[in-house]
């Protein structure tokens, strides 16, 4: 009771929680057995070439699983496995090319990988990336939109057969404690309708991750694959120093180190509890609330007009079940 107080204490306080002091004041209130052997599974990582990525990377590649990161760079990808390999001499860490806000590249990966690896256990989303001016990618679509929820909604969708066929298997979605602040807007997605405001539109997109993450765990019901967001707190990567350099000078002495808000992601991926549930929100191993005000709520049609504008600008669509599929 008076550790359940606390943790809520320290989520509601915001800078207490979300740093390194809530952490390591968590930290005591866990079990130190959680996570499961991972010997023979395999855990795909996007963005897993620094920072946050990478200390997950790390972590399941410590409990034997076979790690795959998408770079977009062979070479940045291959530093990142070195790193892993030395942290956990004889581990499976492979790398593929991928850049997430270009499209054809994430389906040309999705098939290279399906072709090489016969199952996928845990899926973890999370590449992202914060502009501080409004850019198109590659396909003409804004850059955070593609990359922190266009991208990963086509690699998703295209790995979920891979999933199923592996399950029990899990998808791990990356947010951001930021996207309490937004709600998603569904008339300007790519935010090329007003003043761009690089912090805003990382903010909706991380808003746009919780609510997929919801649709798929609708989706993936009793198909054996679970579905959960989380996230990190504030964390010391080279994304938030090069992003908000203003808010790294402020907190820099408070910040969780990569371990520490990668914690969870591991977590979710590999104990006994996050299997037995799906659609959840988790900042240190505990489900939250998806809103602090109710002005960032949506509405069910909200949540359907999100998922089909995706389909559109990815060009993946659902196939129809079969007559007689309970799906």
């Amino acid at each position: 009771m008076i550790s359940s107080l606390l943790d809520t204490i320290l989520d509601r306080t915001v800078i207490a929680g979300y740093t390194r002091i809530g952490y390591r004041m968590r930290r005591g209130m866990w079990s130190t057995a959680e996570e499961q052997p991972m010997s023979g599974k395999v855990v795909l990582v996007t963005g897993g070439t620094s920072g946050l990525g990478l200390a997950a990377a790390e972590g399941f590649a410590r409990l034997g699983a076979t790690v795959w990161l998408p770079a977009r760079s062979e070479q940045r990808g291959e530093l990142a496995r070195a790193q892993i390999v030395a942290s956990s001499p004889g581990s499976d860490v492979r790398v593929g090319l991928c850049d997430l806000s270009d499209l054809e590249s994430v389906r040309q990966f999705a098939e290279r990988f399906g072709d090489e690896m016969g199952r996928l256990d845990v899926l973890v989303n999370n590449a992202g990336t914060l502009t501080s001016e409004r850019t198109l990618s590659v396909d003409g679509i804004e850059l955070t939109f593609a990359t922190n929820v266009l991208g990963p909604f086509l690699l998703t969708n295209l790995l979920l057969p891979l999933l199923e066929q592996s399950k029990p298997a899990r998808i791990v979605n990356v947010s951001s404690g930021g996207m309490y602040t937004q709600r998603i807007h569904l008339d300007d997605l790519q935010m090329g309708d007003e003043e761009f405001d690089g912090a805003t539109a990382y903010a909706r997109t991380k808003r746009a991750q919780i609510i997929l993450s919801e649709l798929w765990a609708e989706r993936l019901q009793d198909t054996g694959v679970v579905v959960h967001a989380m996230h990190p707190g504030w964390v010391d990567t080279p994304g938030l120093r090069s992003s908000l350099p203003r808010f790294y000078a402020l907190t820099k002495r408070l910040l969780r180190t990569p371990q520490e808000g990668a914690d969870t992601i591991v977590w979710l991926g590999a104990a006994a509890r996050p299997a037995r549930s799906s659609g959840g929100f988790w900042h240190d191993r505990r489900e939250r609330p998806t809103h602090r005000v109710p002005w960032t709520k949506q509405t069910p049609q909200d949540h359907k007009r999100l998922w089909a504008e995706c389909e559109r600008l990815s060009g993946w669509h659902e196939t129809p079940a079969p007559a007689g599929s309970d799906r």
